[in-house]
């Protein structure tokens, strides 16, 4: 498992930790009964949702982008570059059906029903509770991963780094030769 990987696993595990540990914390010092944080909390879940869904969805188009700017590279990239470009983009799509699964589940009108049991309300709260955490965590993540990839890219093709850990040693050589045949033609052409 690269740095990427690694990095963005530990910010998405401290921000679920730190949502769920903090809405908990909230839900028991606020005295409410179970029912009445459940459907106060349900609005903000849901937008949690709706913005995890369009966010990932979102990333996931703009990836193609990056693929097209990491295949236009004067350098040929590893194939450790389109590896993490597939993992951020498999991670991404777990987190869109997540987050919707998530969203149709917590919108069954659960509190208006008359047969379920008081004491399951507890359970759901903090059930969504934990989703919302884990989805958060998760989008986290996934940003983060997205960030260490693109900076490696801005590194590659933009600032045109050569010995950069992801230039497979063949790319680095092509790109070697096309400078020196560039720089031979500038030559010869003020001469």
């Amino acid at each position: 498992m690269n740095a990427i990987v690694k990095r963005a696993i530990v910010g998405g595990v401290v921000s679920t930790i730190v949502m769920g540990s903090g809405t908990f914390i909230l839900g028991q010092i606020s005295g409410y009964k179970a029912l009445d944080l459940l459907q106060n909390s349900m609005s903000g879940i849901n937008m949690l949702c709706n913005t995890v869904i369009l966010g990932s969805t979102t990333i996931l188009a703009l990836m193609l982008t990056l693929l097209g700017l990491s295949r236009s590279s004067e350098s040929r990239l590893t194939d450790r570059h389109y590896k993490d470009v597939l993992m951020i983009a498999k991670s991404d799509t777990i987190l869109i059906v997540a987050a919707v699964i998530t969203f149709l589940m917590l919108n069954l009108p659960i509190s208006e029903s008359k047969e379920v049991v008081t004491s399951w309300y507890e359970t759901i709260y903090y059930v969504s509770l934990g989703m919302a955490s884990l989805l958060g965590g998760g989008f986290i993540a996934v940003v983060m991963m997205l960030y260490g990839t693109i900076t490696n890219v801005i590194l590659i093709v933009g600032l045109n780094i050569k010995d950069h850990p992801l230039i497979s040693e063949e790319g680095a050589e092509e790109a070697e030769e096309q400078q020196k045949e560039q720089e031979k033609e500038e030559s010869s052409e003020k001469s």
